[in-house]
């Protein structure tokens, strides 16, 4: 429009004419439309409503991280559960990715945090087993110790859609954060990991990750209250790391 003004013309109404085409041009419309933002489902019931620490949580495994025993060194991994509720966390080391394994790590999360109602998960090919696992143990309650132990707890899994590890947001989050926390450790101790340090670590870094403040809208105001977080939710305590 500015090139046909300075050659000396004055079309009326140009702007609304040219605006016009554009509108009614298919290939102009693609070229010119703002970018799609991805629609956000509402948050599922259990991350809204109250209830005690780690009754709703998801579940991931990271690592490894290499340990050495003796001469030999050893892939160990960390099963990490977060609450839907408080965001707290709670991380337990795994010996390997076996279902055995997996289920002795849930055993101790539910022995420390109470009796859980539904764990979300990927879908993992351990996690799977484990739930063929407890659906038979749940329908044979007099196949052992460990059968009625979890037919008791009545923990469900619910497991994401295969390929779909962008639906374990709230989970795969927490995990970037004790990740971060736990390498500023690991770098003190090259070539000295044992299988009791990495346990060691992990708790006090889930228990520096419980410690963060759950909103940041009042840390710089000296009158305010103490900010919210995790551990008041779950220790009643302001840190414990």
């Amino acid at each position: 429009m500015n090139e046909i003004r300075s050659s000396g013309y004055w079309i009326p109404k140009l702007s609304q004419r040219v605006s016009s085409y554009i509108r009614q041009c298919v290939f102009c419309r693609k070229q010119r439309r703002p970018v799609e933002g991805q629609k956000m489902r509402d948050l599922p019931t259990e991350r809204t409503e109250q209830s005690p620490p780690f009754t709703y949580c998801g579940m991931d495994v990271f690592g490894p991280f290499l340990t050495k025993q003796a001469r030999k060194k050893q892939k160990r991994y960390g099963l990490l559960f977060t609450c839907f509720y408080s965001r707290a966390v709670h991380v337990e080391m795994l010996e390997d990715l076996s279902t055995d394994t997996f289920i002795n790590g849930l055993r101790c999360f539910i022995a420390l945090r109470g009796s859980v109602r539904q764990i979300k998960c990927d879908q993992g090919t351990n996690f799977i087993g484990a739930k063929n696992e407890l659906n038979a143990a749940q329908s044979e309650m007099d196949t052992g110790k460990l059968s009625a132990f979890l037919a008791e707890k009545q923990c469900d899994f619910v497991l994401n859609t295969p390929h779909a590890s962008h639906a374990g947001g709230v989970w795969e989050r927490q995990i970037r954060t004790v990740k971060n926390v736990l390498n500023a450790t690991l770098a003190l101790t090259p070539g000295r990991l044992t299988d009791s340090l990495l346990r060691t670590f992990l708790y006090e870094a889930a228990a520096i990750v419980n410690s963060r403040p759950l909103t940041t809208d009042n840390l710089n105001d000296p009158n305010s209250l103490e900010p919210l977080t995790p551990n008041h939710l779950i220790t009643m305590k302001t840190s414990s790391a």
